[in-house]
C-alpha cells in the first residue's frame, strides 16, 4: 500500500536526529482526541490541533489524505512569538503548507516554491520565527501524484521543551457527511489506524520528537 516508505522514514529520522533537541521532562501529561475531519475541504473548516505554547505544549497530528480527497486542513494557535519546529513522516508525495491567519502561505514543502521552500526547510530545522497568532497547515498531494491514492502522514509541532503532549487523530468524515464513498480498502486502513494508535499508549512519556514520530511508523506499514 505504501511505496518507497523506508526512504521517506529514514530521511525524516535523520532530519529529526540532526536537530539539537533539549532534554525533555520526565513527567509529561498526554492527551488524545479522535475527531472526524470536515467534509468541506477549506481552511475555514480546518480541524483544531490545539495551542502551541513555548516550553509547555507539543502538538501531534496523525491522519491520512483519503483517496480523491484534495486536501486536509489543521489550525493551531501560537501562544508565543519565536522559533517553532515541524516534524513530518509518512508516505512520499505529500505537500505541506503553513499559512497565516489571512490564508497567505508562509512556508511550502514544494521544491518549486522558492523562498517559501527555504522557509519550510528552516521550519523543519527549528529556525523559522513566527509571530504569535492563528495558523493553518494544509496537507495535499504533490504535483503528479495520483489523486486516487491515499496518503498517510504524521506531523509534530514543538517550541522548546513541553509538559503537555497533545495527539489529534483525524479520521475521514463521518458517513453521510461526505459525497465520497469510502472503499473497503480505505475502511480497512482506518481500522488499522485505530488499532495502531492504541499502541501509542505504551510509549514512555517525555520522549524526544524522533521517538514520538517513530511510535507512529506502524500506521504506515
Amino acid at each position: 500500500m505504501v511505496s518507497s516508505l523506508t526512504d521517506s522514514i529514514n530521511a525524516a529520522v535523520k532530519r529529526l536526529q540532526a536537530q539539537q533537541e533539549s532534554s525533555q521532562p520526565e513527567n509529561v501529561q498526554e492527551f488524545r482526541k479522535d475527531v472526524n475531519k470536515s467534509s468541506v475541504n477549506t481552511r475555514g473548516f480546518a480541524t483544531d490541533a490545539g495551542v502551541l505554547a513555548k516550553n509547555m505544549t507539543r502538538l501531534n497530528i496523525i491522519s491520512n489524505l483519503g483517496a480523491d480527497d484534495p486536501a486536509d486542513f489543521y489550525k493551531f494557535r501560537l501562544a508565543n512569538t519565536g522559533e517553532i519546529t515541524l516534524g513530518q513522516i509518512g508516505d512520499p508525495g505529500v505537500n505541506i503548507q503553513l499559512m497565516n491567519k489571512n490564508g497567505l502561505v508562509v512556508a511550502d514543502s514544494s521544491t518549486e516554491a522558492g523562498d517559501k521552500y527555504d522557509r519550510f526547510k528552516s521550519l523543519m530545522q527549528g529556525e523559522l520565527s513566527l509571530d504569535r497568532g492563528d495558523y493553518t497547515i494544509r496537507v495535499a498531494r504533490e504535483k503528479g501524484e495520483a489523486k486516487s491514492e491515499a496518503k498517510n502522514y504524521a506531523l509534530q509541532l514543538s517550541m522548546g521543551t513541553y509538559t503537555k503532549d497533545f495527539d489529534t487523530v483525524a479520521k475521514q468524515p463521518a458517513k453521510g457527511e461526505s459525497p465520497l464513498q469510502l472503499s473497503a480498502g480505505q475502511q480497512e486502513m482506518l481500522s488499522g489506524l485505530n488499532a495502531a494508535l492504541e499502541n501509542m499508549k505504551t510509549i514512555p512519556t517525555g520522549q524526544t520528537g524522533t521517538q514520538k514520530l517513530m511510535g507512529t511508523f506502524n500506521l504506515f506499514v
